[in-house]
């Protein structure tokens, strides 16, 4: 199932740095893990933003919300997900349609 994540973060502006780098440094190493065990397939930031787009490939959306809950960053995010379906007009296959 795809999904396409909106993600927006607010960090607390009173937050010390270090405990923003943690923070950052997890999400990273979370994020990419996610990236490449296949169900991240697509992550862009939005540009002038501290916000991304990503399509997330899952099996459920009780897995989509595990996986966006235990990002690092999660609790500091503001997260719109909207399922996705393949366009009858599209020429390309996506990774989903094996």
């Amino acid at each position: 199932m795809l999904f396409m994540a909106e993600m927006e973060v607010r960090l607390p502006p009173d937050m010390p740095v270090a405990q923003a780098d943690e923070l950052k440094a997890s999400e990273r190493e979370y994020s990419q893990a996610l990236q490449r065990d296949g169900r991240w397939p697509h992550l862009w930031r939005v540009a002038g933003r501290w916000a991304n787009v990503s399509v997330l490939d899952v099996n459920s959306i009780d897995e989509l919300h595990e996986l966006l809950s235990g990002l690092p960053l999660f609790p500091y995010m503001d997260i719109r997900v909207t399922p996705l379906a393949r366009h009858p007009n599209a020429i390309n296959r996506g990774e989903s349609d094996a």
